[in-house]
């Protein structure tokens, strides 16, 4: 009688499918729940990871006889794949780091592995090619892996024209523009690529732990970031994915950098790991990068792509209902208060998520649209009067109804024009209002009105300046971003971008030491805020959370620079504003404040465009800059990456409550 192997191939490969089946419907099922509130979501969350779990498992166990039975090499690739943004998924709903290293493990392995290099003329395989790599760009650009990134961006930009050339249709086009929209974000975030990290490092900055507390805040009363919500919406904004220019930034700020050692990889001599067999982020270095248990989790964060307004209004009320009692929000909107010219601006630009590709790296059309309309806006031009905002309706609360922020096109204006307003219901709890807008001075009537709890707010200037300092356009985030958030995230960058200094020109160990420079100042100036007795209560609850803390800090640095400026100095459309007020040591009469910008003018030998009320008292820390050419990045080849059992790592899912959805493509 013959052996009974046939039968068993046939049963095996039918629990694969069987097994595929199930795991792919689990994971659609995902993509049904709102990228906010912690409902169903984590339930479905784990059930799903139990059957891709179950499946990795089997497919190793059985894969010689799955690859009798017809199994693809792509077929595994796109079950790691699936992992993996499982992974990346649950980062977004947790802002838990350690699942965006275990995403990239499954991401790297499937490169290595050249799991869909052979595509062939199947434009199917092309596309889950491309999607991969988009998808891997992503995970790379929020670890902070730059290397790894444009080593990327350059198999990337071959792969696309390999299937423009053999593939025809819009497919083509799309990718192109997915293509131009990634080389526009790498161009406009270069200056971080030699910087510190944007994530709060406890090796630069303070450590929670000897943070000065407040002693004017009543026992119980301080407040810690629990939630914070991040959206912007710029016609033509520079954007990845959907990853801002801005968003990814604040994203970055409200982080812990893990152990940070990321930073130090940038000053490590790499020449060592340039073997056929380096990676530059292989599984042991991903172990260093945990973050330090001490410290307290990530704040959990909201990214709202282009959100039309009841969306945004959707995502405030259900991280209101989940704040604790001891909590406060964090609200970030970058947008414009001028509607865009363009007639394209309320179709295509405010919904980029209507791509034909199927996969997280959705092209917004905005990207083709034409830049006259608005560099117009950009440059302050008004548009026509009757487009300039919705008319208010009168009444009693009519002052909080006559200006706001633009998050879509003018043909939908109803659910795209956001007002002062809008917001009240949302001040029965503690809430931080941050404004990166032209318009931001419109949200300042809330102050005074609130429902329940004070707000804490952080308003840009209506004009930052253009790199010849001899111009001014309105807030805009078509370039390199906008200004205001560039303090709040990368302090000694803006101040640079100010000043006409290059970044890229500095010595590694002089650009090290101006951080440092800077960080121990903005030490001192926290110190004197949290001793302060005229300190608001509004502000003294918020300033025990290291993250606002640094906010504030960052705040009072941006205020006080452009205070001091020579070319900006007694220009309110150039001063950022806050409610309530801060107290005299974070103003721009603050010795320390005068003294640290000082210094830094000094270093950067630009103390000519500054006007301080003293400058033979002020304290001489000034470093002896020499400028030389930005050093030429030096990639690791990528090389393989043994199966790694990921068993540990599901118990650790299966004991987290998540929230958000999983944008499976």
């Amino acid at each position: 009688m013959a052996p009974p192997a046939p039968s068993a191939s046939v049963s095996v490969s039918e629990e694969y499918r069987t097994l595929v089946d199930k795991s792919y419907s689990k994971f659609s099922r995902l993509r049904e729940f709102p990228p906010y509130g912690r409902n169903k979501w984590d339930t479905y969350y784990h059930k799903a990871f139990q059957v891709y779990s179950k499946l990795w498992k089997f497919q190793q166990e059985n894969r010689q006889k799955l690859v009798e039975t017809g199994l693809k090499r792509w077929e595994i690739g796109e079950i790691a794949s699936r992992i993996g943004q499982l992974y990346y998924n649950y980062y977004l709903r947790t802002s838990d780091a350690k699942f965006l290293s275990e995403s990239y493990i499954f991401y790297e392995a499937i490169m290595s592995r050249e799991y869909f290099k052979d595509t062939g003329k199947d434009s199917s395989l092309a596309n889950k090619q491309l999607r991969f790599h988009a998808r891997f760009i992503v995970i790379c650009l929020l670890l902070n892996r730059r290397e790894m990134v444009h080593h990327l961006v350059r198999q990337f930009r071959n792969l696309v024209e390999e299937y423009c050339h053999s593939f025809q249709g819009n497919d083509s086009k799309e990718w192109k523009l997915v293509m131009q929209e990634i080389m526009r974000f790498m161009k406009a975030d270069a200056p971080c690529d030699t910087s510190r990290p944007l994530r709060y490092s406890v090796l630069l900055d303070q450590h929670p732990a000897l943070l000065r507390e407040v002693s004017s805040v009543e026992t119980g009363k301080s407040l810690r970031l629990q939630d914070a919500i991040l959206a912007s919406y710029y016609h033509n904004e520079v954007k990845f994915s959907e990853l801002t220019l801005d968003t990814f930034r604040m994203l970055q700020s409200l982080e812990w950098e893990p152990s940070g050692s990321l930073y130090r990889s940038k000053n490590v001599d790499t020449s060592a790991s340039s073997s056929a067999n380096a990676t530059p982020l292989n599984k042991g270095s991903l172990q260093l990068q945990i973050p330090d248990p001490s410290l307290p989790p990530n704040p959990h964060k909201y990214i709202l792509y282009r959100p039309a307004v009841p969306q945004l209004l959707l995502a405030l009320a259900t991280a209101c209902e989940e704040l604790s009692s001891d909590s406060v929000l964090l609200l970030y909107i970058s947008a414009s208060g001028k509607l865009p010219r363009s007639s394209q601006a309320g179709t295509t630009s405010a919904s980029g998520s209507n791509s034909r590709l199927d996969s997280p790296t959705d092209v917004s059309k905005s990207s083709t649209d034409s830049g006259h309309d608005s560099a117009q806006e950009q440059n302050g031009v008004p548009p026509s009067p009757h487009l300039s905002s919705p008319r208010s309706p009168g009444g009693i609360l009519s002052g909080f109804n006559t200006g706001g922020l633009w998050l879509g096109g003018k043909r939908s204006a109803g659910v795209n024009f956001l007002y002062p307003g809008d917001l009240l219901p949302f001040t029965r709890r503690p809430l931080v209002l941050v404004i990166d807008s032209d318009n931001s001075p419109a949200f300042e009537v809330i102050s005074g009105q609130e429902r329940g709890e004070p707000t804490a707010m952080l308003l840009s200037p209506t004009l930052q300046p253009v790199e010849d300092r001899g111009s001014a356009v309105a807030s805009s985030s078509s370039s390199g971003g906008n200004l205001f958030t560039f303090f709040l995230t990368a302090p000694l960058l803006a101040f640079c971008r100010v000043v006409g200094v290059s970044s890229t020109t500095l010595q590694p160990s002089v650009y090290e030491e101006l951080e440092k420079l800077l960080s121990s100042f903005a030490a001192k100036w926290g110190d004197d805020l949290a001793a302060s007795s005229t300190i608001h209560f509004t502000w003294a609850r918020i300033l025990n959370d290291p993250f606002l803390r640094q906010l504030i800090l960052r705040f009072a640095f941006c205020r006080s620079t452009f205070c001091l400026h020579a070319a900006y100095r007694g220009r309110h459309e150039y001063i950022p504003r806050c409610l309530p007020a801060l107290p005299e040591e974070s103003s721009s009469i603050s010795k320390i404040l005068e003294a640290g910008i000082y210094n830094l003018a000094s270093s950067l030998g630009v103390v000519d465009q500054f006007v301080f009320s003293n400058p033979s008292a002020l304290t001489n820390g000034a470093l002896n800059v020499k400028s030389q050419s930005p050093p030429t990045s030096q990639l690791s080849t990528a090389g393989d990456l043994s199966d790694g059992s990921w068993s540990d790592s599901s118990e650790a899912v299966g004991a987290t409550k998540a929230s958000s959805t999983v944008e499976a493509r």
